[in-house]
């Protein structure tokens, strides 16, 4: 993910029969939240409208708001509507219209100081916000709600509701202009992981191809001598153990970890699906999973089996997160238990998301056939006990949709002894999610991040970008 600091455009709303110092209180402190948490905004000066704080009460203050956010209209992220009292809906609702950024909105009221509620200290914003929410619903524009209706501008609820949207904003900008790199043919055992194209450009999302042939030949004509080659090298003995013996095939692996990422530069690509199983073992002699791990801890997500829909998958997590997502199969029961499973995959997991030690091997179940020779790269880990989130997409050709389901668990620290990259999960209602995967022809991948970001999923997938979701009850 580039690096930008996000901004959000402010309408600060008023209503003349009430204090303007009240709006005057609210600028200064919401600026200064923002701007102490890394944060841009772009606000009306406050010698643009009459009241003196910048905040906007008429359609003329619409219309100077909306000027302001066209001039800003590649730096501004979202919009956040804040009431300091009950506002006035024309102002607010012509400044959306007119700018037409097509961002995320939050609208957030302020509480009323009970003991404060004579004609200079009211605010009246409880109600303000209802009219607010009605013309956006009105016009068809889509907003997110704060968490409580009403609060005080100095409630740490401010501070969450921002995160909370700006993970949302990223979520919902970047994937409607995300670029998916599909390295390699989709292998032809793997039928699951069809995607449609067309359906997902109509999304903003597109798929960007490239033939194997040319990532190899890349790797084939990077030098034994090559600085950047010999750096990876290092770097990947200080990513994972390499055990004794492979220095040859590391340096295989190295080049085509080098190439990959040349490539992925070269095109703008924000996640990439690889076709690992088995053309890349067959015809150069290692796996994929060490280069796809490192690409995840860069917040690249990679994906297995060309799973342009996987890969998608998890780069909403890891726009929504700020951390590295793990594509793996909802692979094994667990005893009894059941809604407790094991997640697992060859050996692809990004090491901050296994947040244990890593050590590289070969592919368990392909060296069975195709030899140890030829498998060397997997990375091997047991996955550390805390909370996840997973997410799926699918396109449906039948149906010209986008669908998914979204949720929330828990590894644990249960054993397991098979091979690969382990994580025992539970997950609520489990046996209730499988049952709708299988009826509704979802694939066997998952994207999985650490930490709990349904909600702001749910909000982005749901609300902006209206793709059919099935959000699973913790």
């Amino acid at each position: 993910m580039k690096n930008r600091k996000m901004t959000f455009g402010i309408i600060l709303g008023t209503r003349s029969y009430f204090n303007s110092a009240l709006a005057k209180d609210v600028r200064a402190t919401l600026t200064k939240v923002l701007t102490d948490n890394n944060y841009d905004y772009v606000i009306l000066d406050e010698k643009d409208t009459p009241t003196g704080s910048g905040s906007m009460e008429t359609r003329e203050d619409g219309v100077k708001c909306a000027e302001l956010f066209k001039k800003n209209r590649e730096r501004i992220d979202g919009i956040i509507i804040t009431l300091p009292n009950f506002g006035f809906e024309i102002g607010i609702i012509n400044a959306i219209q007119l700018a037409n950024l097509n961002v995320p909105i939050l609208v957030q009221a302020c509480d009323d100081d009970n003991d404060k509620v004579d004609l200079d200290n009211r605010r009246d914003a409880f109600c303000g916000k209802l009219s607010v929410c009605n013309n956006l619903y009105q016009y068809g524009i889509p907003f997110t709600d704060t968490t409580l209706h009403t609060y005080s501008i100095n409630s740490p609820l401010l501070l969450e509701d921002i995160n909370r949207f700006a993970g949302i904003c990223r979520v919902v900008n970047k994937l409607r202009n995300a670029r998916i790199g599909a390295i390699g043919a989709r292998p032809a055992g793997f039928q699951t992981v069809r995607a449609s194209e067309k359906i997902l450009q109509r999304a903003g999302i597109t798929v960007v191809p490239v033939d194997l042939s040319e990532i190899l030949g890349m790797a084939n004509a990077i030098t034994d001598e090559d600085t950047a080659l010999l750096n990876r090298i290092k770097e990947i003995h200080g990513y994972a153990k390499v055990p004794e013996g492979y220095e040859k095939k590391l340096m295989k692996q190295a080049k085509f970890g080098l190439a990959v990422e040349q490539w992925i530069e070269a095109n703008d690509i924000d996640a990439v699906a690889i076709q690992c199983w088995d053309s890349l073992q067959a015809n150069y002699g290692c796996a994929s999973c060490v280069t796809m791990s490192m690409l995840g801890d860069k917040l690249i997500p990679s994906a297995c089996e060309v799973d342009i829909a996987g890969a998608i998958s998890m780069y909403a997590l890891t726009l929504a997160s700020g951390n590295a997502s793990a594509l793996v199969d909802w692979n094994n029961n667990f005893a009894e238990e059941r809604n407790k499973c094991v997640c697992t995959h060859c050996g692809n997991f990004p090491k901050s998301f296994v947040k244990n030690n890593l050590e590289l091997g070969n592919l368990g179940v392909l060296s069975r056939t195709m030899g140890t020779e030829n498998t060397f790269g997997a990375v091997k880990g047991k996955v550390t006990a805390g909370p996840f989130t997973y997410f799926r997409i699918s396109t449906d050709d039948p149906k010209g949709i986008i669908k998914s389901y979204l949720g929330e668990g828990n590894i644990t620290d249960d054993p397991y002894g098979m091979d690969g990259c382990i994580a025992v999960t539970e997950v609520p209602n489990l046996q209730k999610l499988m049952k709708y995967m299988c009826k509704n022809g979802f694939e066997h991948h998952v994207a999985m991040c650490r930490g709990n970001v349904q909600d702001i999923v749910l909000e982005a997938v749901e609300t902006y970008l209206g793709w059919e979701v099935y959000s699973v009850e913790s």
